[in-house]
């Protein structure tokens, strides 16, 4: 029987049976705890496509300016960089209301305090138009048109040489993901590639 879309992990209020789960992950040389639940994207470990873009994000220390993670999930890449980068603001959102939940008790649960979690639908709730990055494992499954909604509104909330770095198989889109970042941005660099996963790298140049 095919799923109801309020099932999904990208849906505002996932219709879930609870079954919260506790477990532990190391990201970036710190020790997480994370609590996950139903109705969350990769529930039981940390993906591989998450712990690709968070090993392999750097940040010119010279640009000021916060960092935001579009599709934040229960908060494993925002948190990882925050603990690691605590001289930077990060702003997490996500449609999923179940998951910022957990990812403020994430937050909590780590010390993690240089972060802001709110709900927005891609960027509709979202204010600042100055980030430094904007980084994203954008959801796949909610389709093409989402994806490329994230990558083509990044430009306008980020600030003169600020970049956007996401993760995405090229069985489920990279190249198409790698063209439109180059018409958006003028530029797109593959900064890592591995198991079939994508790091794709803009810079917004004017």
């Amino acid at each position: 029987m095919a799923l109801l879309m309020t099932n999904y992990y990208y849906s505002k209020n996932p219709d879930i049976k609870h079954d919260e789960q506790t477990w532990d992950f190391e990201l970036l040389g710190n020790n997480f705890t994370f609590v996950t639940d139903n109705g969350v994207f990769s529930k039981r470990t940390v993906d591989f496509g998450s712990r690709l873009l968070i090993e392999n994000f750097k940040i010119n220390e010279q640009i000021k300016g916060d960092i935001l993670d579009v599709g934040c999930g229960y908060g494993p890449i925002g948190l990882s960089i925050a603990k690691k980068y605590p001289q930077y603001h990060v702003d997490m959102v996500d449609v999923n209301e179940l998951a910022l939940a957990l990812a403020q008790k994430n937050a909590q649960k780590n010390n993690v305090i240089n972060v802001s979690i709110q709900t927005s639908d891609i960027y509709q709730q979202v204010k600042k138009n100055d980030y430094a990055v904007i980084i994203s494992n954008p959801p796949i499954r909610a389709g093409k048109k989402v994806v490329h909604l994230i990558l083509e509104e990044a430009y306008t909330h980020l600030q003169k040489n600020g970049k956007i770095i996401i993760v995405i198989q090229k069985k489920q889109g990279a190249p198409s993901a790698k063209k439109k970042l180059e018409e958006v941005f003028g530029n797109c660099t593959v900064i890592a590639k591995e198991k079939g996963y994508f790091i794709l790298e803009s810079t917004k140049e004017s």
